[in-house]
């Protein structure tokens, strides 16, 4: 089973250009696909199927609350001042170095159903990479096989790990959900409308 790394590392410059510089996208609240309002970055963590039974999540030292929201979901925390999604990916790699895999989930994308997490981690081949495809477009959370460890750890900047794909077998997973594609940028996209994507 891989282990799943959340990405909250970003700062969400543009959701705090209009929102306000104290407003952080991950603590704003939004209803998840079971009617529930949570914060951002909570929705994705109950999102998260219990098979994932290691969890690591990335973010700052400064995010006290995301760190207690990681910690009472049974994530271990990693805390970085990162220059960028790669920068991320490569140290939560090399911290959970002896996992079978890794599933790169991103902490801003508050829909994406449990069901279609399960089929991704399913579709995973230690040589491979999957990936969810919906109306045609690759989504998140994208699952990296256990080869591809080393090339994770030398990820850099903010280059994630989409450059792998052209060295792999990637499986896509066609699924039925419009929350793979939909992430939150701007305060708006905090009430989710399968029909706005």
């Amino acid at each position: 089973m891989p282990a799943a790394i959340v990405l909250a590392a970003g700062r969400g410059s543009r959701f705090r250009a209009e929102a306000g510089a104290d407003q952080d996208k991950l603590l704003a609240d939004c209803v998840g696909r079971d009617g529930v309002m949570r914060p951002v970055i909570e929705q994705v963590l109950v999102s998260l199927p219990d098979s994932l039974a290691e969890r690591w999540l990335v973010t700052s030292p400064d995010r006290t609350e995301v760190i207690r929201l990681a910690e009472a979901h049974g994530c271990q925390v990693l805390l970085l001042q990162s220059a960028g999604m790669g920068e991320s990916i490569a140290a939560a790699v090399a911290a959970s170095a002896s996992a079978d895999g890794w599933l790169v989930v991103l902490g801003d994308m508050p829909f994406i159903q449990t069901s279609s997490i399960e089929r991704v981690v399913e579709a995973l081949e230690d040589g491979g990479i999957s990936v969810p495809v919906q109306a045609g477009e690759y989504g998140h959370p994208v699952a990296f096989g256990r080869a591809f460890g080393p090339r994770l750890m030398a990820l850099t900047g903010d280059r994630g790990g989409k450059s792998l794909f052209t060295c792999a077998t990637v499986r896509e997973v066609q699924v039925e959900d419009a929350g793979v594609l939909w992430d939150v940028d701007l305060p708006k996209q905090l009430s989710f409308s399968a029909d706005s994507i």
